[in-house]
């Protein structure tokens, strides 16, 4: 399952830990752009307690935090879909991308382009504060656009009721839950908001 977002900092991250660890799946975060600090890769492992098998290398650790193409480019390459293919796994698989769906992983090739040839359903991650109707809905159409299945759209943030009814309506997408604000953010904090928020079943 892709655990996409409507834009870059929507919470992501945060789901697709609650999300792996409640399914008991495996992560794989294919392009992580962007070394300072910890990734992606290392804070699923700490927060959702993934470690060893569970956590998939990266096929591309990019230093700059910037969109795909311009990182590796800033590193001195440049990405090739064709690595981008997914790991064996014995487990169910999380796979969280890089940003928002199209941007671009080359110049020529959008992230959303690779998404497509996997086939797997995607979850839509989208903030709900404001600016979350447009982005959300052009989201889902962009995926619609493209054959590729929507499993449901998540949001993360203090609720937003009528932002988020318009957009499951007019997207005509399923409400998976929402996901709130955790302060302190801690593993079992997130476990207990993801079982009271969602159901592990929409997932599977």
């Amino acid at each position: 399952m892709i655990v996409a977002g409507t834009d870059t900092g929507v919470g992501k991250t945060v789901f697709a830990t609650a999300l792996a660890s409640a399914l008991g799946a495996e992560y794989w975060k294919p392009i992580q752009a962007g070394l300072e600090g910890a990734t992606d890769s290392e804070t699923v492992a700490d927060l959702g307690g993934l470690h060893g098998e569970r956590i998939h290398a990266e096929a591309y650790r990019l230093a700059t935090a910037a969109s795909p193409h311009r990182a590796a480019e800033l590193d001195g390459l440049e990405i090739d879909p064709a690595r981008l293919q997914l790991p064996p796994h014995q487990r169910p698989l999380v796979i969280e991308l890089a940003g928002g769906l199209m941007v671009p992983l080359t110049r020529s090739v959008l992230q959303i382009d690779v998404v497509a040839e996997w086939r797997l359903p995607v979850v839509l991650v989208a903030r709900t504060s404001l600016g979350t109707i447009n982005h959300s809905l052009l989201s889902i159409e962009a995926l619609r656009g493209r054959g590729v299945e929507i499993a449901g759209i998540a949001f993360v943030g203090e609720e937003n009721a009528d932002s988020e009814e318009i957009i499951a309506a007019r997207g005509r997408v399923k409400r998976l839950g929402r996901l709130p604000v955790i302060s302190p953010l801690t593993a079992a904090g997130l476990a207990s908001a993801f079982a009271e928020n969602f159901v592990v079943g929409d997932f599977s």
